[in-house]
Parts: C-alpha cells; structure tokens; sequence
C-alpha cells in the first residue's frame, strides 16, 4: 500500500531559533562600506527598507532538512504517474535539464552584443525554424512567456490583421466551441472581441449546423483545439477552416494538443493561420506550479509582418545571426528581451535528440497509450464514455462518473481523491463542461503498461467497494498522504498564501 511520507508540518520561521547560523557572510571592506553610505545617501529615505530582515535563523543542516522535507512530502512527474488531460504532463528527460544548466547558458545577458551570443541566437534562430516546419507555418516567434500568452499574441494578431484591412469595427466575434479550454473565452475578451460559443455535435465534434448558423459578416475568427478536449480528431476540419475563410475570418490553432499529431499531421496543412505551442507541453520542458512555460506564435505568410519584435534572422553573407526589426505591422513587443530561454533550450534539446522520426513515435505511442486506457476503462461498469465511445480517440479521452454521482453520491471530485491514496496524481477533473463529472486522462508516450494498469486497477478497485458497501472509504480519501482532505471551498475563500497571512490569523486567535 502506499503511503506517503509525512514530517512535522512546522514552517522554517517556525524553525527559527535567534542565534542559529547557517551560513557566514563576510564583512564588507572599506571600499564596499564607503559605497554601501553613498547609495543610502542618494537614494529616497521612502525607498529604503529597515536594516533589519525578518528571517529565520537556522543551522545549514536544519535548512537542507526542511526542504529535503518538503521534496518528500510532494508529488511530481518524477514521483509517479500524472495523467492530466489537456495538460500533458509527460517525463521531462534529465539531458534537457542537463544542457540548460550549462554556464554558458547560465552567464550570459540578454542584452549582450548579438556578436557576443552568436551560439544562443542560432539555437533560437533554427527551433523556430523546426516549429514553423512541424506546423506547417511561414515564420515563428519565440517570445510569449507560457500557452495562455501565446494564445494573446495569437488573437492581436488577428485584431491587427482585421485593423490593417479597415474592417476592425465590422469584425467583433470570435467562435469557439464549448469543449474549448478556459483560457480561449477569456483571450478573446481581453483582445476586444465578443466570444461566440458553438456546441458540439453528439460524436464530440463541431456542430456544422450550429457553426453555420453562427458564422455571419461579423466574425473575425474561430479558435479551435484540434484533436479537441474530449480527445477527437475534428473530422470535417477543412471544411470548417473554408467556411471561416470564406468571411475573411482567420483560423486560430490552440497547440495545447500537438502532442498527438507531431508528425503525423500540420495545422497549416489543415488551413490554420496562426497556430500557438506549449514547449512545456509538447516538447518534455518542466511546467507547473506558475513556471517557467514558453508559447511561441507561429502564422502564415501573409501574417509574418504583424508578428512581434523583434525576431531572430540570419545573414548568408555574414554567416551572422541578427535582431530583425523590420515588420512593418507588427503588433509590437510581448515579453521583455526574447523569450524564456532556459525554456527553449530545452525544447531545442529535445528535438534535436529525437529527430523527425523520433517525435513521429512521440504521437503514436501517445495515441497508443491513450487507447489502450480508454478500451480499459469504458468496460468498468461505474464509469462511461459520453464521447467516442465506439471509435478511436487521439492523445486522451474522457470518463464520465455521472452513474456513481447520481446513484452512490460518490463525485469525480472523490474519485481523484481516492486515486490520490493509491500513489498516483489524479486526472483533470470537471473537464471539458460539456462532459457531466469529467475524468480527463492523458497517459502521453512516458508512461509503461504497468503503470496504466496500476491505474486502471484503482478505478475497479472504486466498484469493489461500492460492492462490498464500502463507499465510505472513498468519500474520507486521502488518508495515505501527507495532507489529507481539505475543506475545498474555505481553501479557495480563505486562502493563507504567507507566513505573514498566518501569523495575522494565528494573533486574531
């Protein structure tokens, strides 16, 4: 059975004791005192802070503790199993991490000289190269910080293109289906434009009916996941692009599930315009817990002068590589300097190790893995799924625990919990909405037989004990981990996000 590691929950302010050192710092000399009172002297009183820190005072051992502690008591990719649909939570390969701590990597500045980081620049010259190769696009931008950002720069260059051709007050509304991500709607808000939901047609496609009936003069676009959340490849993909195009609407490609078509199939060869990635996604690069991400922005020809500035080129004369600032309708600067290139570096890493063939065995491992899940699952008798039930899905695919909720009042909610108990991270859960106590699972290529079946088993092991009358084993879940079950609902209104947040409450106690 597994069980997690638990050590005493104290904080490290918890841990200070006055006196304790754990490292010595060496005492300024004269010269450093002399600048240390000048700076004081220039600088606004209202800018300096008080002389003295509120930090812990711990021994060197008592600090490498705590935080071997904490590693312990945590849960990462590294840990076990991650099937977090849309997610795409695959294992980071340790050459990645290993080529990005490099101190030629770690030393250099941004704003260096161009002829100073020759290396840096090719190595971001040649993957948005690849990127654009892989997609099927004309040119590709490195800068967006994470997904959500390269959705952004994505959809203003949407606006600028509609801006340019005199139509932007005509062109207000976007379409998206409803088994879009979250942060589609919300990017289409934040670009000034209205969202336009479509719903899905019962194979979990796109409704042609319903997209019809939408599309009108007005529309400046659609956004669209293709394979889609509920893990379908949108059958009448050219068709739907065609019809957008027909209004001189642009098609807005949602990289989030790349995973499943590297290879295999390209947006720009399905018609999109303006495709965005999730190196932190697709490409094995760390992701989570805020950081660091990378979204690079893709688009065709036509679209190459409302990228951002600047990009990165090269001159064959010269054999240099050099800023470009040259475009003309670009819709200007996104990110400070070029991108997170820690990031991309790692993506560049993983591309050049696996080849062409080798990120063609990515995706079809990915889709195998994905199948191989779902035939197991769909036969458990307490699940379903609503969609695609009887064909084939692509990188995921969604359980339904609709039956357990309205018949054992056991949630998708309780479901994870439970998962939680057994070693393993749940799946995302409540989405797509569309889909009624959503389990969205995403095994990706990393994961081996065994350890899907490892999952697979817990799932069974849920009817077992509503068999056997047990459910309420599942309802108290987890019990296992360091952590057990919290009060959701005071977590997210009464969240304590600091020391100091704790210690105000602890002083009205």
């Amino acid at each position: 059975m597994f069980k997690q590691t638990t050590w005493e929950k104290k904080l490290i302010f918890e841990q200070s004791n006055p006196g304790r050192i754990g490292h010595q710092v060496e005492d300024l000399d004269e010269e450093e005192k002399s600048l240390l009172t000048r700076a004081k002297r220039e600088i606004s009183k209202h800018l300096l802070r008080d002389d003295s820190l509120d930090l812990p005072e711990l021994s060197e051992l008592g600090v490498v503790r705590h935080y071997t502690r904490l590693s312990q008591m945590n849960y990462g990719i590294d840990s076990g199993f991650y099937p977090l649909g849309s997610c795409t939570m695959k294992y980071n390969p340790k050459i990645c991490d290993f080529v990005a701590s490099f101190p030629e990597v770690q030393n250099i500045h941004p704003y260096q000289d161009p002829s100073m980081v020759q290396g840096s620049l090719q190595i971001m010259y040649e993957l948005a190269n690849w990127l654009a190769e892989l997609s099927g696009m004309k040119k590709v931008t490195l800068q967006p910080a994470a997904g959500a950002h390269g959705e952004y720069t994505g959809m203003m260059i949407v606006r600028k293109y509609h801006a340019v051709q005199g139509n932007l007050d005509a062109k207000k509304e976007i379409i998206v289906p409803d088994s879009a991500h979250g942060t589609n709607p919300a990017t289409v808000t934040m670009c000034g434009f209205k969202t336009v939901v479509i719903p899905s047609h019962r194979d979990g496609c796109i409704d042609l009916t319903a997209l019809e009936a939408a599309i009108t003069e007005r529309t400046a676009g659609i956004m669209l996941t293709n394979p889609n959340t509920l893990g379908i490849f949108e059958k009448n993909i050219e068709k739907i692009i065609r019809k957008i195009h027909d209004v001189d609407g642009l098609a807005y490609y949602d990289g989030a599930n790349f995973n499943a078509i590297m290879g295999k199939v390209r947006p720009g060869d399905m018609g999109f315009d303006v495709v965005h990635f999730n190196l932190h996604k697709t490409f094995g690069t760390p992701h989570g817990g805020g950081g660091p991400g990378a979204g690079p922005v893709g688009v065709i020809e036509r679209l190459e002068p409302f990228l951002p500035v600047p990009s990165i080129d090269f001159n064959p004369k010269t054999k240099e590589y050099f800023f470009q600032h040259n475009h003309s309708k670009t819709i200007g600067k996104v990110r400070s300097y070029f991108g997170n290139f820690s990031t991309i570096l790692r993506a560049y890493t993983y591309i050049l190790r696996l080849g062409y063939e080798g990120l063609k065995a990515v995706s079809e491992m990915a889709v195998l893995n994905a199948n191989y899940m779902k035939s197991k699952c769909q036969t458990i008798k307490d699940f379903s799924v609503p969609y695609g039930k009887n064909s084939f899905c692509m990188h995921e695919f969604v359980l339904s625990a609709k039956k357990l909720a309205k018949e054992k009042n056991i949630s998708a909610l309780d479901v994870s919990k439970y998962i939680l108990d057994h070693g393993f991270h749940p799946p995302t859960i409540y989405f797509p909405l569309i889909v009624p106590e959503a389990l969205m699972i995403e095994p990706t290529e990393s994961e081996q037989k065994e350890m899907m079946d490892g999952f697979i088993k817990i799932l069974e092991k849920i009817s077992e004990l509503i068999d056997s009358q047990q459910q309420e084993r599942i309802l108290q879940a987890p019990l296992n981990t360091s952590v057990g079950r919290i009060d959701d609902v005071k977590a997210a209104r009464q969240p304590i996000l600091s020391y100091r947040m704790l210690k105000m409450q602890k002083e009205e106690l």
